[in-house]
C-alpha cells in the first residue's frame, strides 16, 4: 500500500522534542505537498470535563483560557513556527485548544481528517507524565492515522 499523507499534524508543547518533530512534520508535508497543521493545547486542569474550557463554578462556570489567551498561544505559534513554514507557503494553518492533550489532539485529528499526526517522545511536565501518562503514549494507542512519535536522539532513555 502506497503512502499519501494529504493532511499532516504537528502537535508542540514548546519542547525539545517538539521541535525536533518539526523538521520530520515538515519534510514529510513538503514530500507529500500536504496541508500542515500546527497544534498547541493549554492543558485544562478539569480532567472531568474533556468537552469544555469551563471551570465550574455556582454561576455555572467561566472560560478557564479566555479568547484572548486563545489568541496569545496563536501568536506564539506563529512566532516561534511560522518562519519555519517556507516551502509551504500558505498551505498551513496555527490552532491552540484547551483540554486534555491527547484528546484535543484525537478531536483535531478526526475533524480535520488528517493522516498523519507528528509529535515529541516527551513533554515538557514530568510530572504530569507520570501522573496522566504520556500524551505521546495516549495517542498512538487511540489516534484514527499514523502517529510517528520523534525523539531527541541524544536523550538517555
Amino acid at each position: 500500500m502506497a503512502i499519501n499523507f494529504k493532511k499532516i499534524l504537528f502537535c508542540t508543547d514548546f519542547s525539545e522534542d517538539a521541535d525536533n518533530a518539526l523538521s520530520t512534520a515538515l519534510d514529510l508535508a513538503k514530500r507529500y505537498q500536504a496541508r500542515f497543521y500546527v497544534l498547541h493545547v493549554l492543558h485544562s486542569v478539569y480532567q472531568s470535563m474533556p468537552d469544555s474550557c469551563e471551570e465550574p463554578g455556582k454561576d455555572g462556570g467561566g472560560p478557564i483560557f479566555s479568547p484572548e489567551q486563545l489568541e496569545k498561544g496563536t501568536q506564539k505559534l506563529k512566532e516561534r513556527y511560522e518562519p519555519k513554514m517556507g516551502a509551504l507557503k500558505t498551505n498551513y494553518e496555527f490552532q491552540v485548544v484547551c483540554g486534555v492533550p491527547f484528546l484535543e489532539i484525537i478531536r483535531f485529528a478526526r475533524a480535520q481528517n488528517v493522516d498523519c499526526i507528528v509529535l515529541g517522545a516527551a513533554g515538557t511536565s514530568a510530572i504530569k507524565r507520570i501522573t496522566f501518562g504520556s500524551t505521546a503514549e495516549n495517542v498512538a494507542r487511540r489516534a484514527h492515522c499514523t502517529v510517528m512519535i520523534i525523539r531527541v536522539p541524544e536523550k538517555e532513555f
